[in-house]
């Protein structure tokens, strides 16, 4: 498995003189990351018991909230889907008019409401029920209407609000937003979801890249460049140029990879020997040339074609039989490690 390079330490800035602006703006970070951290007394076996259901359930987790809390219902849902849990956010009031029967028995509903007392969710929770759905109520308030009717709570109380007139929801939304990347993290880990299950998720963009492997990226069959050690240079000459490769694979009469001869070792021969049209590839390769697995990182091959200055790797089997050939090209937009 790959190894990840940690993140570069960004350098602290200097202080900013005070400011009222500077001032407001520390506040507010200072309460909501306290509202953060007060969640961690919060957690206890009911959180458990959540991971365990929708690590258990063949069906979906279904986010529902309004307003601000819908919004944070959107976050968590693309969290979740993106780490291993389907998920897709439902607005209560088209749930009500019809959209209801995006439901099937064994989702699991999240309803979000710092509240707990949203019209719309205390509506629907009977006809979740009905339709067989478990019921999930995320709020700041244990006693409120929708986390006395889930069957589960967890909660995301707060203090305070960062809002110094106490109404915009800024706090008791970035703790709820906390509290659903921990839900999605646990059930990560409780999955077992690996690297390479992050990739399948996430096949474009840079984040895809980075974990896709040679196989994802190689040239096959007919587009390998491969001669035989018996083959004469003139034919061997014309296989490097008809693939376009700037290089061919020599192998042996059981298919095994021995050689290779790329563009420059060509010139270079040509240099001493201008017969080296009549030789053969045999003759004239260079032997046991680098070659690279089929399932490493494609990074992997990126940093060995760098670091010896090459533009293609062979890809050959256990038996050094040639699978594959991926070149340079091919890994644009890659990232080392």
């Amino acid at each position: 498995m790959a190894t990840l390079i940690p993140s570069q330490t960004v350098a602290k800035p200097e202080r900013v003189p005070d400011h009222p602006s500077l001032t407001e703006a520390r506040r507010v970070l200072e309460v909501e990351a306290a509202a953060i951290v007060g969640l961690i007394d919060h957690l206890d076996g009911t959180f458990v018991e959540v991971v365990e259901l929708i690590n258990g359930t063949a069906g979906r987790v279904v986010t529902m909230g309004v307003g601000k809390s819908g919004i944070i219902c959107k976050k968590v849902s693309a969290t979740l889907a993106s780490t291993g849990t389907p998920s897709f956010f439902l607005h209560p009031t088209e749930a009500i008019h019809g959209d209801l029967g995006m439901l099937v028995r064994g989702d699991v509903v999240l309803a979000i409401s710092n509240s707990g007392e949203t019209e719309e969710l205390v509506r629907l929770i009977p006809h979740i029920k009905r339709v067989g759905a478990e019921v999930v109520a995320i709020s700041g308030n244990p006693a409120s209407t929708i986390a006395k009717n889930a069957d589960y709570h967890l909660s995301a109380a707060i203090s305070q609000e960062a809002c110094p007139l106490g109404l915009a929801p800024t706090a008791s939304t970035t703790a709820t937003l906390a509290l659903g990347d921990a839900l999605a993290m646990a059930l990560l880990v409780r999955k077992g979801f690996k690297e390479e299950d992050f990739a399948f998720l996430h096949p474009g963009g840079k984040l895809g890249k980075r974990f896709l492997r040679v196989a994802d990226l190689m040239h096959r069959g007919e587009d390998v460049p491969v001669v035989d050690e018996k083959t004469l240079m003139h034919d061997a000459i014309y296989e490097m140029s008809n693939k376009g490769f700037g290089i061919t694979a020599v192998r042996d009469d059981a298919g095994h990879l021995v050689g290779a001869i790329s563009d420059g070792d060509l010139r270079r021969l040509l240099q001493h020997d201008e017969q080296i049209v009549r030789k053969t590839a045999g003759e004239s390769m260079k032997k046991n040339p680098l070659t690279i697995d089929a399932n490493e990182l494609a990074s992997a091959a990126l940093q060995i074609m760098e670091t010896k200055k090459i533009t293609s790797l062979f890809i050959v089997d256990g038996e050094r039989r040639v699978e594959g050939i991926i070149h340079l090209h091919d890994l644009w937009g890659i990232e080392l490690f």
